[in-house]
């Protein structure tokens, strides 16, 4: 029994001790990992190989260059208009371009799609925002984004089994050409 009082007294003094004194030296709690990867990470390169097409009839944009695009192995040259079961060239120049009018194609497909993904070269730009509003009000979800990462959510859109369309300009000629991964 006296050892157990012992026991008991000096488990009731740590927690005293634990309860006053803060275990972290500033104060705050911190993270135990690291958040910025080390230097061996940095210079790794990650490459994604497609061993086998899941369904022949989805549309996969492979590469992009300043001239335009290499969907499921076709070259496609200037903006193009990437539907679920077409490739159409798109007659636009530049992001100025895209209007109610430039859009209507996408309108009018049968089944209606559920998203429009739209390149808008090598950098995101600002659309009139009518032309956004009449694309919602018809029931259609509109992303702009700048073209290579256009490519990549319309791959990973069409992987889900959404109902995506495309419209994507080329990036500049800076662009030599690229996978999309």
């Amino acid at each position: 029994m006296a050892a157990l009082r012992v026991l008991r007294a000096g488990t009731q003094s740590w927690r005293l001790a634990a309860a006053a004194k803060s275990i972290y030296p500033s104060g705050q709690p911190q993270r135990g990992h690291r958040l910025t990867p080390s230097d061996d990470e940095l210079y790794q390169k990650t490459t994604v190989q497609r061993l086998e097409r899941e369904s022949p009839d989805i549309m996969f944009i492979e590469a992009y260059t300043n001239r335009g695009f290499t969907i499921n192995g076709d070259s496609i040259v200037g903006p193009c208009a990437v539907l679920p079961r077409a490739i159409l060239q798109w007659n636009v120049g530049t992001y100025k371009d895209i209007t109610a009018e430039s859009l209507s194609l996408f309108r009018l497909l049968e089944p209606r799609i559920e998203i429009l993904v739209l390149g808008t070269g090598n950098r995101v730009e600002r659309l009139d925002p009518a032309v956004l509003k009449l694309m919602r009000q018809c029931g259609i979800a509109v992303e702009v984004q700048d073209t290579p990462n256009a490519c990549a959510t319309f791959n990973f859109l069409t992987s889900e089994r959404r109902m995506t369309a495309a419209g994507l300009i080329p990036p500049p000629k800076e662009y030599t050409g690229a996978a999309v991964g």
